[in-house]
């Protein structure tokens, strides 16, 4: 069973704060533990920010690719704890969970599509610049 401690458990707003976050990393440290997609994106993370260090992006440039970067992870992180909870909920096959880890595996597919034609509109010009 988790042991998050809940508002029940009091404490002041800064500790209960504190508390947020160290649930947030928890969460953070599952998603790559045991997702095997989440390392695809951290891998792809970091290959991006790499090359857009070595490329010398614009800062609307790092704002494009920041964000698709993030909506990449929100829609990772979603995805799983909609599976996680389905799987709790409903741990026998049924049509309609299958249908709603479909529907989230596909808004991740959008995400992760979307973050490769901005990559593609960043990076691609400065590519194609520096083998010239």
């Amino acid at each position: 069973m988790d042991e998050r401690p809940t508002r029940a458990r009091g404490g002041s707003w800064w500790s209960r704060r504190a508390r947020s976050f160290v649930d947030a990393g928890r969460g953070l440290r599952w998603l790559l533990t045991s997702q095997p997609n989440a390392r695809i994106h951290a891998v792809a993370t970091i290959a991006v920010v790499s090359l857009g260090a070595w490329l010398v992006l614009a800062p609307i440039e790092w704002c494009a690719v920041l964000l698709a970067i993030g909506l990449v992870w929100t829609a990772e992180g979603l995805n799983s704890a909609l599976e996680a909870l389905a799987d709790r909920v409903a741990p026998e096959e049924h049509p309609l969970v299958g249908r709603a880890k479909d529907l989230a595996a596909g808004a991740v597919l959008v995400a992760a599509i979307i973050a490769a034609m901005v990559g593609l509109l960043v990076f691609g010009p400065k590519l194609l610049a520096s083998l010239a």
